[in-house]
């Protein structure tokens, strides 16, 4: 058996020439090399493959048996070189047939995903979405297995080893159903700490959260009454009740059973970034995708 690596492509794509134009003028011309640099391409293929592969004839060169059977097999190795190291064709969004796989939150899935959606029926209507629970502590693992495509995290716990964009950052602010009676006005901190609370607690049953960290700096608490894990839960809770929550603007400034006013404490907010892995960094298809979420959020 032939060692491959002692074959230089060059000899194969010298030889395919010959194949083709039994002449070794003829080939010379359509490989812009010599006639002598072709004739020592041909003596190397011919101590390589131990045969002579072409012999004089009456009007050029005769291809022996041995090369009457490489012909074939070498062109379509030749072709599918080409096609494997050729530049990656431009994506085009109306004729691709993809899924793409984002682990996202519910509270992502609203502020992202759901913008993306109307996006990608019209300039991707053959393409699929699937969206996944976000674990963060897989997603790097995720990303490299293929399983997901992107994600979308929290810029200051995001995983490492993985690429980023940030997206946008979000910022509190207080919310309550439509008519509240305790959200005419903006509430003073006395009122703030006397209403009935909502909060999210992604870990599950917890009743606080960044919001008090602040009012004890303020040497002030809130009665938080509800604990839930999703925000889409929460935003049903407040329209519902008389409960209020600090939520994320983004998630309820569009929601017409709600009102949004400015709390009496300042809570940091967050930042929104998208994470991918870097097998995909370069694919034309995944940059659209990338490119389409940047665009919509």
């Amino acid at each position: 058996m032939i060692n491959l690596r002692r074959i230089d492509l060059n000899l194969l794509v010298t030889l395919d020439v010959l194949l083709a134009e039994q002449n070794v003028t003829r080939a010379a011309e359509r490989l812009f090399m010599s006639q002598p640099a072709v004739s020592v391409h041909l003596a190397k293929l011919r101590d390589l493959l131990g045969d002579p592969l072409l012999l004089p004839g009456p009007r050029g060169m005769r291809p022996t048996a041995r090369a009457e059977a490489l012909r074939e097999p070498l062109r379509d190795a030749l072709e599918s070189l080409s096609r494997a190291v050729a530049p990656a064709t431009p994506f085009d969004p109306a004729k691709a047939d993809l899924t793409w796989r984002i682990a996202a939150t519910d509270y992502t899935e609203s502020t992202i995903v759901l913008p993306l959606l109307k996006r990608l029926r019209a300039d991707a209507p053959h393409t699929r979405l699937a969206a996944f629970d976000l674990t963060p502590s897989r997603l790097a693992r995720q990303a490299e297995q293929g399983v997901i495509d992107i994600a979308f995290h929290t810029t200051q716990d995001g995983p490492e080893g993985l690429r980023r964009k940030a997206l946008f950052t979000e910022r509190y602010v207080l919310v309550g159903r439509r008519g509240h009676p305790k959200l005419k006005r903006r509430p003073s901190l006395r009122q703030f700490c006397e209403l009935e609370h909502a909060i999210v607690s992604q870990d599950g049953g917890g009743f606080h959260a960044s919001t008090d960290d602040a009012l004890a700096r303020l040497d002030a608490t809130r009665r938080v009454v509800l604990s839930v894990p999703h925000f889409l839960f929460l935003r049903s809770a407040l329209a519902n009740t008389d409960l209020v929550a600090m939520a994320p603007e983004r998630l309820v400034r569009d929601d017409p059973a709600l009102q949004v006013t400015t709390p009496p404490v300042e809570v940091a907010g967050f930042e929104i970034s998208m994470y991918w892995h870097e097998r995909v960094h370069r694919d034309p298809a995944h940059r659209w995708l990338r490119e389409c979420i940047a665009s919509v959020v």
